[in-house]
């Protein structure tokens, strides 16, 4: 039975990658921060107990999200997949010198994080000559938007950063596969200010990107609708893309 490794495991992306992980037949190894939530709502799920396991850590610990997976290895074996999903969105003001930290806890979670995430498996998984690397970008990604500069730009970096490992991955059999999902209903973007095109459920998402991550895409944009409007963006002149969001609501800044 096939096992697949997901950060970020206690809400949202995370944990409907899991259910629908679980439904096709694998073995789950789950990690968050909060191991006792996570814990309560596999076994709400009824998940069978054989099938699952729970590790603590936060992926901004660079030691607890290495050993984690390390604790992984030698419970449940090597996965066949591993999802880097754990990632936060703040948004920022430069002229704020508290925001500056902002942005560093950003970087330290959805890159650095995201980094330490595959760190204990890539040199197993390039011996073994096969598994697939997933990392959860986004199409926010693509272009940067007023008040997300934090946000923007780390994924920006998750969708560099995955590219790169693909290349040095590729010759040895193992995928890397850049998942950019567009708005998704969860926690992270019930909080948006602004509309939100193509709105997705959990569920929905989940079951397109188990199937792009099973096709071993190299990277998916998710609902394919975003896919054209990111390109569009990232195909308009400067000067129209500026004068389009001119006006639009700033994301929250901490504590805001």
């Amino acid at each position: 039975m096939k096992l697949v490794y997901i950060t970020g495991a206690s809400s949202g992306i995370g944990q409907a990658l899991a259910l629908q992980y679980y439904r096709a037949g694998w073995r789950l190894a789950l990690v968050a921060r909060r191991v006792d939530e996570l814990r309560a709502w596999a076994q709400a799920q009824d998940l069978a107990p054989e099938r699952w396991a729970v590790y603590g850590a936060d992926v901004r610990d660079v030691d607890a999200i290495t050993g984690a997976g390390r604790a992984c290895i030698a419970t449940q074996g090597l996965p066949d997949v591993v999802i880097a999903n754990a990632g936060i969105s703040i948004g920022m003001d430069t002229a704020e010198l508290a925001d500056i930290e902002v942005m560093r806890q950003i970087y330290e979670t959805n890159n650095i994080g995201l980094a330490a995430t595959f760190q204990p498996f890539v040199a197993a998984m390039l011996a073994r000559g096969s598994g697939a690397l997933v990392g959860i970008g986004s199409v926010a990604g693509i272009r940067g938007l007023p008040g997300h500069a934090a946000y923007c730009s780390s994924k920006a970096a998750v969708i560099s950063y995955c590219e790169s490992l693909r290349g040095e991955c590729r010759p040895f059999g193992v995928k890397v596969v850049t998942i950019s999902p567009g708005y998704i209903d969860t926690p992270l973007t019930r909080q948006n200010r602004y509309s939100m095109p193509f709105l997705m459920q959990p569920d929905d998402f989940a079951a397109r990107a188990f199937e792009a991550i099973a096709a071993g895409a190299s990277y998916r944009v998710i609902p394919w609708q975003m896919g054209v409007v990111a390109k569009l963006m990232r195909a308009l002149p400067n000067a129209l893309f500026d004068k389009l969001l001119a006006g639009r609501p700033r994301k929250h800044r901490q504590g805001h």
